[in-house]
């Protein structure tokens, strides 16, 4: 588990292809910047742009990570040189500073709008149709691991949700967030209580039949 809350901006230096050809995934190794690594072993998690990957291996400062073809269809900025959000994974001393994240990216958006508004940025993001249910005013999402909150959600045209999201001026300075331009595409994670209520209800409504 995570919070949402990144540590650090690191960097993946490189991406090398495993054997198995075009149906196989890829190593990552990543310059962790300012993430501490001196109580990270191989086989812990860190969550990288929001997607959670398990340390295969590691140096003073670095790691590196395989991603399976599944995760690379699934995700966007695990597959090319670039800077990247990190999160460790949540232990039970830690303060819970965003909400519960699991590190599973849920969809692809696309963002819309991503400008500055006052001493704040507005980052307005079209979300796929299947992710509508689950977004909502003041409710929470993770957009490219980065914990954040919704400020405004409309159902447009052809199912898809358009949501806006306010961003002060230390979310744009720890994060790669920053870097974001109308048409990139971001990793997004729903709320995990909202996935857990969708659930109960739509089984309710099933039995109900």
């Amino acid at each position: 588990m995570f919070t949402g809350i990144v540590a650090a901006v690191g960097k993946i230096n490189s991406v090398k292809p495993q054997a198995g050809g075009l149906d196989a995934g890829v190593r990552l190794d990543i310059d962790a910047g300012g993430l501490p690594l001196a109580d990270v072993a191989l086989g812990d998690s860190i969550a990288i742009n929001g997607a959670c990957m398990t340390v295969v291996d590691k140096t003073a400062t670095g790691f590196s990570v395989d991603v399976s073809r599944e995760s690379l269809n699934c995700t966007v900025g695990l597959d090319a040189p670039g800077e990247v959000n990190l999160e460790k994974a949540l232990t039970l001393a830690e303060r819970l500073g965003g909400h519960l994240v699991s590190g599973h990216v849920d969809g692809l958006g696309t963002v819309q709008r991503f400008e500055a508004v006052g001493e704040s940025w507005e980052l307005v993001i079209d979300a796929p149709r299947e992710l509508a249910k689950f977004l909502a005013f003041k409710g929470s999402v993770v957009v490219n691991g980065v914990s954040l909150t919704v400020n405004r959600v409309d159902d447009i045209a052809a199912g898809v949700c358009r949501f806006s999201i306010n961003l002060i001026p230390h979310t744009i300075s720890v994060t790669t967030l920053k870097h974001l331009r109308a048409g990139s595409q971001v990793n997004l994670e729903i709320d995990l209580i909202a996935r857990y209520v969708e659930r109960m209800l739509s089984l309710e409504a099933a039995n109900a039949k």
